[in-house]
């Protein structure tokens, strides 16, 4: 008997094919668009039959993790991001977060503490005093927010990799993870850890960080969409266990490069 091909409860094939597309690394979104782009070709890319709205979320999230994988793979931790000159930043540079900017978290500097921990040998919290006497330099790079839009800024701050360095930490480990003030966490591999362009960032536009961006510092990474540069940091942990990560917990894409 011919089988019969019924739409699928919850599902609006088209939108599941795009976002699908919209998931996967070029040369693979390509090839998948190329290649005819219907709900068997993710069934035979994924594995999972797709027969409701749960299903198809679970499709979703595979070629995610997939394209996770491609992307790291990609991943070329001498490459820099673009830099512009000071004419170019953005005015004003626009606030964004999951909240409204006058719930954004009060830190007292005078108290602050950064907690470190995981993997490396000097446990010990770190005072802003004793943070901001660390070797700085500047970059103005653009942050690109998974909403669409860009900005040029200006940060100032201590390479990650320096910083990591001071602490003894345990390089060969996968990961870094970020806790944050209101609640926000995020974490990164290694490598984007490592890269020069990565930056604990003490100031924007040359004046101690605002509270609106991050105070008392943020983690600034032009090889990173927006939601991967974590604000407000409170702690920092070196490890070998994926801590997930605020959007990432959603469903975001986890390695989110450019």
């Amino acid at each position: 008997m011919k089988r019969v091909r019924r739409p699928i409860p919850g599902v609006d094939k088209g939108l599941l094919i795009k976002d699908a597309a919209k998931l996967m690394p070029e040369p693979t979104r390509r090839a998948f668009l190329r290649g005819g782009a219907s709900l068997g070709a993710l069934t035979f890319l994924t594995g999972c039959d797709i027969v409701d709205g749960a299903s198809a979320e679970k499709v979703l999230r595979r070629i995610s993790h997939f394209n996770d994988g491609v992307q790291a793979w990609l991943f070329n931790p001498n490459k820099l991001a673009p830099t512009y000159p000071e004419s170019a930043i953005t005015k004003p540079f626009p606030f964004n977060a999951y909240y409204q900017e006058d719930e954004a978290p009060e830190v007292d500097g005078s108290t602050f503490q950064l907690e470190v921990g995981g993997l490396i040998d000097n446990k010990e919290p770190w005072t802003l005093e004793r943070l901001y006497a660390l070797p700085q330099e500047s970059q103005v790079t653009r942050l690109i927010c998974v909403e669409g839009w860009s900005a040029v800024g200006k940060w100032t701050g201590v390479r990650l990799s320096e910083f990591l360095r001071r602490l003894g930490a345990d390089t060969r480990a996968k990961y870094v993870w970020f806790q944050c003030a209101e609640g926000y966490s995020n974490t990164i591999d290694m490598a984007t850890a490592l890269h020069p362009q990565t930056q604990l960032s003490f100031k924007f536009a040359d004046e101690i960080l605002p509270r609106k961006y991050g105070f008392p510092m943020k983690c600034r990474m032009p090889t990173k969409l927006g939601f991967k540069n974590p604000k407000h940091v409170i702690g920092i942990h070196v490890t070998n266990k994926d801590l997930g990560g605020y959007w990432e917990d959603q469903g975001y894409n986890w390695f989110s490069g450019l």
